[in-house]
């Protein structure tokens, strides 16, 4: 089954039980957080769940899977094969580089696909503070969830004429959102053997 027709099956079913709901709403953000987003915003778009259990759920999930991934890195820091690379020159010049931009790392991670699971993973593993990576994570996700969840939920509302084809339209916006920013990710890329930031 397709992630997306899963999540949509997933929240539709638990729709009447707000209990259920709000769990499948979290459970849906540990699998794919923007799809379930949109999916989310345009189901109460429509009216069928009600915005604050809605955004409640979503960000009670997004956060917790942001959490989640520094304590997997905090975790594996753990791990004696693991806890010997870092006094390593490579894993402590990237030690370096992220605790001399860690708030803008961390805040900005956020809405750069493909750089949240590794910048929240090392920031565990480095021991970074705890509260400054909750704090600035909360943030983040406040403003990247707010704002997917309210254009999405505009453009549910205002283009209730459409019927249907919205859904593949919201479909369209997300993948062109998510090309987008891999694309920046891969021009943030070193070229050749140079060594990373």
């Amino acid at each position: 089954m397709h992630p997306a027709h899963f999540i949509f099956s997933l929240i539709n079913g638990a729709v009447g039980n707000p209990a259920v709901l709000a769990l499948a709403i979290i459970l849906g953000t540990f699998i794919l957080e923007d799809l379930t987003t949109v999916t989310v915003a345009l189901l109460a778009a429509d009216g069928i769940i009600p915005i604050p259990i809605a955004l409640g759920s979503l960000y009670a999930g997004v956060i917790g899977g942001d959490i989640s991934f520094y304590i997997i890195g905090w975790l594996a820091s753990t791990h004696p094969r693991l806890a010997r690379h870092l006094g390593n020159e490579r894993i402590a010049s990237l030690r370096t580089w992220l605790e001399t931009r860690f708030v803008l790392a961390v805040f900005s991670a956020r809405f750069i696909p493909g750089t949240r699971l590794p910048t929240y993973a090392a920031s565990g593993f480095f021991r970074s503070p705890f509260a400054a990576f909750a704090g600035t994570a909360i943030v983040a996700t406040l403003v990247w969830i707010s704002g997917l969840f309210g254009a999405t939920y505009w453009f549910g509302a205002t283009a209730a004429w459409l019927g249907p084809i919205r859904w593949l339209i919201a479909g369209i916006l997300l993948l062109a959102l998510f090309l987008i920013g891999r694309k920046r990710v891969l021009a943030l890329k070193p070229k050749g053997d140079s060594p990373a930031p």
